[in-house]
């Protein structure tokens, strides 16, 4: 699945509805959410879930919602509902490990 970049203000709409959706709070200044990036990109296409970005710089509301305090933080979402948190760069397996556990 592709991965999609959320706001604010899109963020009910593209998060909070049917299914499985990974989000990804970063920043562009952020090394570790530079280093997870390309992990994200590989495992979108692997997984039956969607991959959201959501920068913290630009979409505080979002990420002060779901206590964020350091980046990456990967909050995982199912039927609209948190039901995992990762922070800090993980693996490809463990993020699909995380994801297959709440299919």
């Amino acid at each position: 699945m592709a991965i999609v970049n959320v706001s604010d203000s899109t963020f009910k709409a593209e998060v909070e509805g049917q299914g499985t959706v990974l989000v990804d709070f970063w920043a562009p200044w952020c090394g570790p959410c530079k280093m997870i990036a390309p992990i994200l990109d590989e495992l979108a296409g692997e997984v039956n879930a969607t991959i959201a970005k959501v920068n913290v710089d630009e979409n505080p509301e979002s990420a002060s919602r779901f206590g964020v305090m350091s980046i990456p933080t990967l909050i995982l979402f199912k039927d609209g509902q948190p039901v995992d948190k990762v922070v800090g760069v993980n693996s490809k397996e463990a993020l699909k490990n995380l994801i297959s556990k709440h299919q």
